[in-house]
């Protein structure tokens, strides 16, 4: 079993600066099933949100009672990564939020790459964004949906940093749950040592009483995913495509839950041979948002279409 490694992932990174420095901006457009018109979007409002999206006078509607919380991967953003799903939700009717966590710096472009801070610090980004989801919409809970890192991180937050009880739906893209690039800890220890050697002092945090510590054995990704990554009272789906690139064996995001948990997993292959998504695009394509909706709204099941997705793109 074979992950991305560190070259890799800094390769996509590097991959999206260029594309943030180099490709024109689009004019606004409707929904279009695209990865690449996120990344168009940034270059259109530099640091700032998808339309619709992190309203916080929105009200979740008697349909739709619990915002959405959209969640990037490494080196995504609140808008280069969801300019398809949040447009979807948007004009479904949700309340959409999605933070840029684990970023870097706060200096734009470099502020639009996320998840590549340490992932405790992501965390604890991802902790405080939803209890000001929470607090701004009035709700109990909220729903997740996930892109790879971004269905690690939310996980941490809800088994040890007071996010039990405020999930609904956890909606996971292209999750690996069975094992992931666990050299991201060595990583994230670095970067702290490299801001003590700085003298940059670690990001404060608040009091959290509702907080606990996970064993001290256990790193974060292990943390994570022992003795499970379900929690009860929680519906998963893992949304998982064969030609993923990067979670390889893509059966890495397919994992059933213990007794008492529900837990649904999803090819996007079965029954359509044409969708050929691949780690990216599988956040940008007809199929996927309909799996999508249907996972976040099970009593008002919708056709999911069969149509050809490209890798890369979307479709």
């Amino acid at each position: 079993m074979t992950f991305m490694t560190s070259r890799w992932r800094w390769s996509c990174v590097i991959a999206v600066v260029v594309a943030l420095c180099g490709v024109a901006p689009a004019a606004a457009s409707p929904i279009t099933y695209s990865f690449a018109d996120g990344i168009r979007a940034e270059l259109q409002n530099p640091g700032g949100s998808l339309p619709g999206t992190n309203d916080f006078s929105c009200r979740p509607s008697a349909r739709h009672p619990r915002p959405v919380m959209l969640l990037h991967g490494s080196g995504g953003g609140r808008q280069t990564n969801w300019a398809t799903l949040a447009a979807v939700l948007v004009r479904d009717g949700y309340c959409v939020f999605a933070p840029t966590y684990g970023a870097l710096s706060t200096v734009w472009p470099a502020s639009a790459l996320g998840g590549l801070g340490p992932k405790i610090d992501s965390a604890w980004d991802v902790k405080l964004f939803a209890d000001k989801v929470l607090a701004a919409t009035g709700s109990p809970q909220l729903d997740v949906v996930g892109h790879s890192l971004g269905t690690e991180i939310p996980t941490y937050w809800m088994k040890y940093l007071g996010g039990r009880g405020k999930v609904a739906h956890y909606v996971s893209l292209a999750p690996y749950w069975r094992q992931g690039p666990d050299d991201d800890d060595a990583r994230g220890e670095s970067i702290s040592a490299f801001r003590a050697m700085l003298g940059i002092a670690e990001p404060t945090r608040p009091t959290c009483p509702e907080c606990t510590t996970p064993p001290a054995d256990l790193n974060f990704n292990r943390a994570v995913r022992l003795p499970t990554p379900y929690l009860p009272g929680v519906r998963y789906t893992n949304i998982v495509t064969r030609d993923d690139e990067i979670v390889t064996p893509y059966t890495a995001g397919i994992l059933d839950g213990p007794p008492g948990t529900h837990v649904v997993n999803v090819i996007v292959q079965d029954g359509c041979a044409k969708d050929r998504s691949d780690h990216m695009s599988i956040t940008s394509n007809r199929r996927s948002a309909a799996i999508v909706l249907n996972a976040l709204d099970p009593a008002h099941p919708r056709p999911v279409p069969c149509v050809p997705v490209a890798p890369f793109t979307g479709g």
